[in-house]
């Protein structure tokens, strides 16, 4: 069996090139191709951007800026516009608000020192009225006042005389008998010691006044410190005469 070479002429060779390029596949690819050449130059004429292709690679060149509006905002502002009757309201605004924050600040000041402060039957028991016409001449009574101890004693002449004519330089604590009591007849003290708070014993001591066992203190017929640990006079309370027989201890003239 002979051997047959076959070439393609020169006829058929054109055949097949047109055939080729009628082919469906070949023309959709390219159509692709120009869509997306398309879509890059298009987006990139809105950003504003450059591309420049080199060797398969691009470069992108920013040329977007963004532009404020530099002159006055005339258009947007209203028409017939006061700008002193604006800032009048702004001030009346602004006081008002602050005299009430004021008004409330002062009421709940008000209301906390008002719970703070002691109550009727506490301030009732403050203040006491003592009967003078009950304590006969040259004896000393003893009432609780405040929690504390309230010595009252009615003086004799004599006491008082011994008092007043008691020499300054003698006394640790000097001060006159006319500076602690508001009638020479009637001496009230508060019973507590000046040196650690004990109770004095009425009667008694060098000097016929009060004696605090604890310490060793004397006192005279006025309350003041004659001899002993205690630094000073024992405490005259605020007390005032409502007449001639009766004082409210806990208020002053």
């Amino acid at each position: 069996m002979l051997g047959v070479s076959v070439r393609p002429s020169a006829h058929s060779r054109s055949l097949n090139f047109k055939s080729q390029s009628n082919n469906p596949v070949v023309n959709t690819t390219k159509l692709q191709t120009s869509v997306i050449n398309n879509s890059i130059h298009s987006t990139a004429k809105t950003l504003g951007e450059h591309i420049a292709f080199k060797d398969r690679a691009f470069t992108l060149e920013k040329s977007t800026e963004i532009k404020f509006p530099t002159e006055h905002f005339d258009h947007y502002r209203r028409e017939n516009t006061n700008p002193n009757t604006n800032r009048a309201f702004s001030y009346l605004i602004v006081g008002t608000a602050g005299a009430a924050y004021a008004s409330a600040a002062k009421n709940g000041i008000w209301d906390v020192i008002g719970q703070m402060a002691p109550s009727a039957d506490v301030l009732a028991l403050a203040n006491i009225e003592v009967d003078l016409s009950t304590i006969p001449e040259g004896n000393t009574v003893t009432i609780k006042w405040r929690g504390k101890p309230l010595f009252i004693r009615h003086r004799t002449a004599a006491e008082i005389d011994t008092a007043q004519n008691t020499p300054l330089t003698e006394l640790p604590d000097p001060q006159k008998d006319q500076d602690r009591v508001k009638t020479p007849e009637w001496l009230v003290l508060l019973g507590v010691c000046t040196h650690l708070g004990c109770v004095p014993l009425a009667n008694q001591g060098d000097y016929s006044g009060w004696f605090c066992p604890c310490h060793g203190s004397h006192y005279d017929l006025s309350g003041r410190i004659r001899k002993g640990p205690a630094p000073l006079n024992l405490e005259i309370p605020p007390y005032k005469f409502v007449d001639d027989s009766h004082i409210v201890v806990g208020l002053a003239d």
